[in-house]
């Protein structure tokens, strides 16, 4: 998975650096959250401070980087589904994936939303991301005639997020009872 800024042209082993903290930063931040100890990354990544900081000069750029990777995986899933799976098995299987990366990274997505405006460039590119996968998804099962025509991208977007914080403390079996409502709501 490369993850590296495409906007910032690297040498080999400095994309390979970028890529490998920014893949130790995601785990350490699920294991430990946001506040993972920057040094402890560095270590974990096999590179000094120096270089770490260099690429990230503050906690909240490399945290935009973990955010970015993961939304634009999410997003991706959402295009493979659309391409491997009927109309309304890929809606229901990303709106899954939606809700379960919610509340796995819920505290890297408050922390980021906290210290990002939202007319910024990380906000608006992971906004478009989304909206173009949940789009994805939902156009091909409204024209599949499966899901209402009334239902639009943002509505997807809130149910899977509303979803997520709602079975913060459910039991699996919990999840699926309140997906399946949300999937029999949408249903023409």
């Amino acid at each position: 998975m490369v993850i590296a800024d495409p906007a910032r042209p690297m040498r080999a082993d400095a994309r390979r650096n970028y890529d490998g903290i920014v893949a130790v930063a995601r785990d350490a931040f699920k294991e430990h959250g946001p506040g993972a100890p920057l040094d402890d990354i560095a270590k974990r990544a096999g590179v000094g401070a120096g270089t770490l900081y260099r690429h990230f000069p503050t906690r909240e750029t490399l945290i935009e980087a973990v955010y970015r990777g993961e939304i634009a995986e999410l997003s991706d899933r959402a295009l493979k589904f659309t391409e491997e799976l009927p109309p309304g098995e890929a809606l229901e299987a990303w709106i899954r994936e939606q809700v379960a990366w919610s509340a796995q990274n819920r505290g890297l997505a408050t922390t980021l939303k906290a210290s990002i405006e939202k007319g910024s460039e990380t906000f608006v590119w992971c906004m478009n991301r989304m909206r173009d996968a949940a789009g994805a998804v939902l156009r091909a099962a409204q024209e599949a005639g499966l899901v209402r025509p009334d239902v639009t991208v943002v509505d997807l977007l809130r149910l899977g997020h509303g979803v997520a914080l709602a079975v913060e403390h459910a039991t699996p079996e919990e999840t699926t009872r309140l997906l399946s409502v949300v999937f029999n709501g949408l249903r023409v």
